[in-house]
């Protein structure tokens, strides 16, 4: 999906979302501030990212304003950290289709693939109405019919998972409405394209591009040898029932856990919404596979 393009001399609204716990990257928060305040643009900052600037770093800090969780309305929103501070701002910007930008201060970004490097020409592509937009998918978890006090949305995978000290977990998987496979295993993981090179790639399910119209299925240490991922249809509507020695285990929606009962029916489905990501036009993905993962390196 193309950008279109920025209207000359256009201000923009900038949401600036951060990790508060790198302490050695503010050099690229004051070059983003100079750049933004010399277009003239309003730049809203996450209120805690907001205090770690000014009270622990000691930076002088000029914004427009600061926000709390999702409480903001930008023309586009900033991601300065790794992929988790991404998946925290996708959160936050929800359904409102707002624009995301990922800056990678951490070392492995997949979603945060804009270095420190390149802040200023990404930021020039984005005023010159030069980049690209891709639409990922999102999913969303039921429990029991309703929806879970925090986000039931996840960009990147959920997944059920025992314990700390528990055995394995049973979970009764049907798709459509036809019983599937019964996992014994750790954990289930259901992955979006945009997960598959995160929980999903660790643990053997398979990479895929991110405007595939699937999702994947991937077992966490099963119990059975013969249990392999499996690739369904990203409209498929997922039901899974979940036994433990316990009587509890975990949901993980994005990294974000939430002890679930036994008995308690899991419904997975296609969110109602894309998550649009800010994109160089440099950029490619087989190209980003390449670098990240040092496909075709010799390590001989």
């Amino acid at each position: 999906m193309d950008s279109s393009e920025c209207k000359p001399h256009q201000k923009l609204r900038f949401a600036l979302i951060g990790n508060e716990y790198q302490t050695r990257k503010s050099v690229a928060i004051t070059h983003i501030l100079d750049y933004l305040r010399a277009r003239d643009a309003e730049v809203l900052i996450d209120r805690t990212y907001h205090e770690f600037l000014t009270h622990d770093q000691g930076l002088d800090i000029a914004c427009t304003d600061v926000f709390d969780d999702g409480q903001f309305e930008a023309d586009f929103v900033v991601s300065l950290g790794g992929d988790g501070t991404f998946l925290k701002a996708a959160e936050r910007v929800g359904s409102r289709g707002i624009p995301i930008l990922g800056v990678n201060m951490g070392r492995l970004g997949f979603l945060a693939d804009v270095l420190p490097s390149e802040i200023e020409s990404a930021f020039d592509e984005i005023y010159a109405g030069d980049y690209r937009l891709e639409s990922h998918s999102v999913i969303k978890l039921e429990v029991d019919g309703g929806t879970l006090e925090g986000s039931p949305y996840a960009l990147n995978d959920i997944a059920l998972l025992k314990r700390d000290n528990a055995s394995m977990i049973t979970v009764r998987c049907s798709i459509n409405g036809k019983f599937l496979v019964t996992y014994q295993a750790d954990g289930l993981i259901i992955s979006t394209p945009t997960g598959s090179t995160a929980y999903n790639l660790s643990n053997g399910g398979p990479i895929m591009v991110p405007s595939a119209n699937i999702l994947c299925l991937s077992a966490v240490a099963p119990h059975s040898l013969n249990i392999r991922p499996i690739v369904i249809n990203d409209d498929s509507v997922i039901d899974l029932e979940v036994e433990s020695r316990n009587h509890n285990y975990l949901a993980a929606i994005d990294g974000r856990s939430e002890k679930l009962r036994q008995g308690s029916k899991i419904r997975i489905t296609k969110a109602p919404y894309q998550i649009k990501i800010v994109k160089q036009r440099s950029t490619h993905y087989f190209s980003t596979l390449r670098d990240k993962l040092m496909w075709g390196a010799d390590s001989r």
